[in-house]
């Protein structure tokens, strides 16, 4: 079962106000996987969300200490894949222990997590737009528990969501 949503922004404020809209729909255990080419807004989308949950530290992508754990609730922990070139590296950061201690897991460059978590995943797709400003992002519900939000998920993105899939498209 899928469902997906669309949102273009103009701004690296909306993209953070996308991520923060999202915030408020992560609960202990969600794993958001944000797949996108380098400077497409990944990090700045993970900015509005740490700070929605109430991250008071910068948010800054961990590409070179592959991960950053944010004092939120529930609490973040931001990876960024970029460097890894195999799964087992992706395994090794036991990613598993911070959603079973009631985390939530957002991973920069998703696709290599996508073995792993990504049949029950929050899955963000970050394309360029006409100008420099404009993104837009696509949200994937993958799984059950991800489906049955994904309706609130449009309410909360606005008017300007776009919907298709098996939770009544907006």
């Amino acid at each position: 079962m899928e469902s997906q949503a669309t949102v273009s922004t103009a701004s690296e404020e909306q993209t953070r106000a996308i991520g923060a809209g999202i915030a408020h729909f992560l609960g202990a255990g969600d794993v958001v996987l944000l797949v996108g080419s380098l400077g497409a807004g990944k990090t700045t989308f993970v900015q509005g969300l740490v700070a929605a949950l109430g991250g008071r530290e910068p948010v800054t992508s961990p590409t070179f200490m592959l991960a950053h754990k944010y004092r939120t609730a529930p609490p973040v922990t931001h990876v960024d894949l970029w460097r890894l070139g195999h799964l087992q590296e992706v395994v090794d950061l036991a990613l598993e222990e911070e959603l079973d201690e009631g985390g939530v897991v957002v991973v920069e460059w998703g696709e290599a997590a996508e073995p792993l978590y990504g049949a029950d995943a929050l899955v963000v797709r970050f394309d360029w737009g006409r100008s420099d400003d404009e993104r837009t992002i696509s949200i994937e519900a993958r799984g059950a528990c991800w489906t049955s939000r994904i309706a609130g998920l449009r309410e909360a993105l606005g008017p300007g969501t776009a919907g298709a899939g098996t939770e009544g498209a907006a």
